[in-house]
C-alpha cells in the first residue's frame, strides 16, 4: 500500500509559486511530504506558502536561482533546516520570444541562467543533503521539470527556451549517471498547461491545441501531480534518466 506513498518525505519545489510548480507543490503537501516551495517573489511565496500550511506542511525561502551564489545559499538554507533532502524539484524558469533578427544575447542568457545552470547548480549543491535521504531500496529523487518544446520545435520563437529545455533533458540523462545509485534524476517535459508562461501561447493557439492534441484538452494540475508524486514514491525507484512527456499525445504522435 505504500509503493506509491511520499508520506513524511521532505521535498523542494522551486518556482513552487505558481503555474505547474505550485500544482506540484500543492499535490505533495497533500500527500503527506513536507514541503519547501522557492520562487523569485517573496511576497507571492509566502502568501502559497502560507495557503498551503492549512493543508499540510509547507514553508516559503524565497529565491532567484539565476546564479550560482543563490543556489548555494538556497541549498545552505535547505541543509540548516532539515538533515536529508528525499526531492529536488527544479521547476523554476523563464521563457522569451521575439523575432529571430532581435532577438539578443539578454534574451538567450535570462533564460539559460536560470532553465539550465539554476537546475545544475542547486543539484550540485545539494547532493551532500539529497545522498543523507538515500535508503538502500529508496534512493532520493531529483525531478527537472523540462518541456515538449525541447522534444520538437514550438509554433513560438522562443528560442532560448526550446533550446534550454533541451539541454534540460540532456542534463538530466547526464546527471543520473553521475549521481546513481543514491539518487535517480529524471525529467518531465509537460505539454499545455494553465500557467501564467503558458498564457500567451493558449491565448494564440489554446483550441487548435485542443482541436489537434490526441486527448483533445489541456493538461490539468492532477495530470502534473500524478506523474511526479510517482516518480518521487518508491514505485519509481529502478527509473532514472529518462524524460516523461506529460501532454496527451502531442510531442510523440503528431
Amino acid at each position: 500500500m505504500d509503493l506509491f506513498s511520499i508520506e513524511g518525505k521532505v521535498a523542494l519545489v522551486t518556482g513552487g509559486s505558481s503555474g505547474i510548480g505550485e500544482m506540484i507543490a500543492r499535490g505533495f503537501v497533500e500527500a503527506g511530504a513536507r514541503v519547501y516551495i522557492s520562487s523569485r517573489k517573496a511576497d507571492v511565496c509566502e502568501k502559497v506558502a502560507a495557503e498551503l500550511s492549512t493543508i499540510g506542511s509547507c514553508e516559503a525561502i524565497p529565491a532567484n536561482l539565476s546564479t550560482e551564489d543563490a543556489c548555494r545559499t538556497l541549498a545552505g538554507q535547505i541543509a540548516e533546516r532539515e538533515p536529508a533532502l528525499h526531492i529536488l524539484v527544479n521547476n523554476a524558469g523563464a521563457t522569451w520570444g521575439t523575432p529571430l533578427d532581435e532577438f539578443d544575447d539578454a534574451a538567450f542568457s535570462k533564460v539559460i541562467d536560470i532553465n539550465v545552470k539554476g537546475v545544475f547548480h542547486l543539484t550540485k549543491f545539494l547532493r551532500p543533503t539529497l545522498e543523507a535521504a538515500a535508503g538502500d531500496d529508496d534512493p532520493a529523487r531529483v525531478i527537472n521539470i523540462g518541456s515538449i518544446d525541447g522534444l520538437h520545435v514550438p509554433a513560438m520563437e522562443t528560442y532560448s527556451y526550446s533550446a534550454s529545455k533541451a539541454a534540460v533533458h540532456h542534463l538530466t540523462r547526464h546527471l543520473a549517471k553521475r549521481l546513481a545509485p543514491k539518487v535517480t534524476v529524471n525529467a518531465v517535459a509537460p505539454g499545455p498547461f494553465q500557467s501564467k508562461m503558458m498564457r500567451a501561447t493558449l491565448e494564440a493557439f489554446g483550441d487548435q491545441i485542443e482541436q489537434t492534441a490526441p486527448m483533445r484538452r489541456i493538461g490539468r494540475p492532477d495530470d502534473m501531480v500524478g506523474v511526479t508524486r510517482y516518480l518521487a514514491s518508491r514505485a519509481a525507484s529502478y527509473v532514472t534518466g529518462v524524460v516523461i512527456p506529460v501532454d496527451g499525445g502531442i510531442a510523440t504522435t503528431l
